[in-house]
């Protein structure tokens, strides 16, 4: 007879089994229901209130061919997995409204759009009714020859709906990301060398505690990031944070 702490190892491993094949997310807000699609590593599509967001469109115009056009594209950074030039051109993004940081500004110009706002850290903007602050992103500890040096590129805040929501972009555990206050929905990336580890990107969450976090922008230069234990470090380290697993990889 199976004891009473092995039916509740199966049990735990079949739920972590299934949220790692859930697809897609739904979060209730003031203004409707916001749909939260998964893409690729860093890529996602975000559907709310008859618009649709695009977060670093990267992988080729099949990925997207279940969404509809883009009315927002936030582009966090200049590597080709946040700004991808051929994704782009074969998107239709002739209506679209581009966030983007100010070291792609000369390289929108091949880009067919709507408008471009460039945004820096600290700065803001409204569109459609959603305010998007620029926040930063960058590697620890600050030098010339950073991957992501302070400045250059932007995670973003997006208020829509009542609800905050943390795109963290390429980062490491940084101070900002740490004072963050009141967030409701956090992305949160992890793969070494080029972000943080599981460990640093668990220890930020737990001080600034949103009430939901997706681990996403987790493959790194020795495979995948190990999602299942950043779930239980912060689940077992502070009450309230609800970790989600999505399918980023395909």
């Amino acid at each position: 007879m199976r004891t009473a702490t092995t039916i509740f190892l199966i049990f735990l491993a079949l739920n972590t089994y299934a949220q790692q094949k859930q697809k897609t997310d739904q979060i209730e807000t003031k203004k409707g229901v916001l749909k939260i699609n998964p893409v690729q590593h860093a890529t996602m599509v975000l559907e709310w209130n008859d618009k649709t967001i695009y977060v670093d469109p990267y992988g080729g115009k099949d990925r997207f061919e279940n969404y509809s056009d883009p009315d927002i594209i936030l582009i966090t950074d200049i590597h080709g997995d946040h700004f991808n030039k051929e994704t782009l051109s074969e998107l239709s993004t002739s209506q679209a409204i581009f966030v983007i940081p100010a070291a792609l500004n000369e390289k929108m110009s091949e880009i067919s759009n709507k408008e471009v706002i460039v945004l820096n850290n600290g700065s803001k903007t409204s569109v459609e009714d959603i305010v998007i602050h620029g926040v930063p992103m960058y590697n620890l500890p600050e030098s010339p020859d950073s991957r992501h040096p302070k400045g250059r590129g932007n995670g973003y805040i997006l208020t829509m709906g009542g609800k905050k929501i943390y795109i963290s972009g390429d980062t490491e555990d940084i101070p900002e990301m740490r004072s963050l206050k009141n967030i409701d929905i956090a992305f949160v990336c992890m793969n070494l060398p080029y972000t943080m580890s599981v460990e640093q990107a668990a220890n930020a969450v737990l001080e600034f505690k949103p009430n939901i976090v997706y681990p996403y922008h987790y493959r790194g230069q020795n495979g995948y990031s190990d999602i299942n234990q950043f779930k239980a470090l912060v689940e077992g380290g502070v009450a309230g944070v609800d970790v989600r697993l999505l399918e980023w990889y395909k």
